[in-house]
C-alpha cells in the first residue's frame, strides 16, 4: 500500500513527495519499481 511504501522509503532515507512519486510511476516505471524494492528492503 501507499503508506507502507512511503514508510519504507522514509526508513531507507529516501525523501520524495507524492507528486514526484506519481510522476515517476507514469513516466519511468522502471525507476518506480526500483524505489519500490528499496522500500520493501527497508521494512
Amino acid at each position: 500500500s501507499y503508506s507502507r511504501m512511503m514508510n519504507g522509503l522514509r526508513r531507507a532515507g529516501v525523501e520524495i513527495n507524492r507528486k514526484v512519486l506519481a510522476d515517476l510511476a507514469v513516466r519511468d516505471p522502471a525507476a518506480f519499481q526500483q524505489l519500490a524494492e528499496v522500500a520493501k528492503q527497508a521494512l
